[in-house]
């Protein structure tokens, strides 16, 4: 895997930039600014990028909105954004854009070295990692013609746990339910999201996008 990492904080780009190396993982380029980040991405499409949000000049949203643009320029192209903050600007387009690859996760609950990498080739992999509190931010407000609202509130709860990109086995184990269950929840959540078995793309992350999206205002 080949991977660009776009982080102001030099502690931590060299911190990760040593860690995916240690874990195979070739580290493209490691850049401090978003002008830097597009520049590598016009030249050359990595399998993946780790982004931070906030960056110079203004430590604003410049991340994301460089994040935006890259899968402008490369559509699909995978991104996990690892921020300390839940930046909503620019997080519902880059989140819905339908095309998959995305992870938000906030940099105070990645506790875990394992967990970050697992949450990173999946998303390599076209795939979702998503911090629950991520989710529940951007979520507060919901559009009037919500995609949604034909869920019932267990459905809903296991598309939450979709969207943090937990297996069927691991929501069973959350809920507290048979694998089964899961199974047919998810099932019916396919169903009333009209995501039939010959639709273009991966059912499991459409439905993950059409949840997050329902929350852009």
């Amino acid at each position: 895997m080949r991977v660009v990492i776009a982080e102001d904080d030099a502690l931590l780009r060299e911190g990760l930039a040593l860690l995916l190396k240690s874990s195979g993982i070739e580290v493209v380029a490691a850049v401090d600014n978003a002008a830097d980040f597009l520049e590598v991405i016009a030249a050359d499409r990595p399998d993946a990028v780790v982004m931070d949000v906030r960056m110079p000049p203004t430590f604003t949203d410049e991340g994301l909105r460089a994040a935006v643009r890259a899968r402008e320029i490369h559509p699909g192209l995978p991104v996990l954004v690892l921020s300390a903050w839940v930046e909503d600007s620019y997080a519902a387009e880059l989140l819905g854009d339908g095309l998959g690859g995305i992870g938000y996760l906030l940099k105070e609950r990645v506790g875990r070295v394992d967990r970050f990498l697992e949450s990173l080739r999946r998303v390599a992999d076209g795939g979702t990692a998503m911090d629950p509190e991520v989710i529940s931010q951007l979520l507060v407000r919901r559009k009037s013609d919500d995609p949604l609202s034909a869920l019932t509130p267990r459905e809903r709860e296991v598309l939450a746990l979709m969207a943090e990109g937990l297996d069927n086995a691991t929501i069973a184990e959350r809920l507290v339910v048979t694998e089964g269950a899961v199974l047919k929840h998810i099932r019916s959540i396919f169903a009333k999201l009209g995501l039939f078995a010959d639709e273009v793309g991966h059912r499991r992350v459409l439905a993950v996008l059409a949840y997050l999206n329902s929350g852009r205002g």
